[in-house]
């Protein structure tokens, strides 16, 4: 976290490898997963971080605590467009799902989806700090994500606006 809050940029090998990992991760699960959860556990559901970067860091650092077996989240979709830190969002919650795939859930919101992509500028900022290939794989990794989860068999969690 502190590596992209000094705005530094993952070198493009390194994050080509992240992304297919987390291709790999998401293609076994299902489009609905079912997440058990200990009893007397709990689960943070946050949603639409929309490329706000330093306000998914202070989550983790400030209000909720960082990611683990014991402290789970499940992100519920818009984790890119509008915001300047699209790159840095998801490349931030797919390292968490790396080190932990228990401790990071993900589901697909409309933001994840290419036509969305080129007009609220996912595209042109993987573009300008990457290329076109890599915009292409982050769209190839976003067909993957599940679109909602069931926790404990009480409540599902889906992103409310669908992509087409």
């Amino acid at each position: 976290m502190d590596f992209q809050v000094s705005q530094k940029k993952l070198h493009k090998k390194y994050l080509w490898t992240l992304l297919l990992h987390i291709k790999d991760i998401l293609k076994a699960k299902k489009s609905l997963v079912d997440l058990p959860l200990p009893q007397d556990s709990s689960i943070t559901v946050c949603g639409d971080v929309h490329g706000q970067y330093y306000d998914l860091v202070n989550i983790f650092s400030n209000l909720n605590g960082l990611p683990s077996s014991t402290n789970p989240y499940l992100f519920n979709g818009d984790f890119v467009d509008r915001g300047s830190f699209s790159v840095e969002v998801i490349t931030l919650l797919f390292a968490w799902m790396a080190f932990d795939p228990n401790c990071m859930h993900l589901t697909r919101g409309n933001h994840e989806a290419k036509n969305m992509n080129k007009l609220y500028g996912f595209e042109g900022e993987v573009v300008h700090k990457y290329d076109s290939n890599t915009y292409d794989l982050f769209c190839e990794v976003f067909c993957h994500l599940p679109l909602s989860y069931v926790l404990d068999n009480k409540v599902m969690v889906t992103h409310g606006g669908l992509f087409k």
